[in-house]
């Protein structure tokens, strides 16, 4: 019985160091519904794809610009040259972290193209925290390819 109890603690003590060694490892932070990420395209090939169509399944790879300083309820990805695509997530059903900015994510669901009307990008500009005077800029609704996510991982 003691042999018994002797084994049970190591086979626990090392079940706890491999979990302790994976997650030290994994630096892969997941959000909302699970995905294999096994069919990632860059925010760059993204709007090549899109290019003739409004929506299109997609999981994308790009760097955060920016968060809903609110809640974390969207966030916009960007890439040089390319105008930022914001992302919506799935019947608001989670949010991101605040200080996301810089990190690199992939994102699962679906991209389409859309005309934002002034009131909502007046909106989005004040969860962004823009000034009065950014916000009051802002005239005309826009034409943006935008991304509705049923989940996103934070690979760093």
């Amino acid at each position: 019985m003691k042999k018994n109890l002797i084994l049970f603690g190591h086979t626990i003590a090392f079940f706890l160091f491999a979990i302790s060694a994976f997650s030290q490892t994994n630096n892969v932070k997941n959000f909302g519904a699970p995905f294999q990420a096994d069919h990632t395209i860059t925010y760059e090939e993204l709007t090549l794809k899109m290019q003739g169509v409004d929506s299109l399944p997609a999981q994308v790879s790009g760097t955060v610009k920016a968060v809903c300083q609110k809640k974390g309820c969207w966030m916009t990805l960007t890439a040089e040259g390319k105008p930022d695509m914001r992302v919506t997530f799935k019947d608001y059903a989670f949010f991101m972290p605040k200080d996301l900015s810089g990190h690199q994510v992939i994102v699962d669901g679906y991209a389409y193209i859309e005309t934002t009307p002034v009131n909502i990008l007046k909106h989005y500009a004040e969860d962004a925290g823009k000034t009065k005077e950014e916000i009051d800029a802002i005239k005309e609704p826009l034409r943006e390819l935008s991304f509705e996510a049923a989940g996103v991982k934070i690979v760093k």
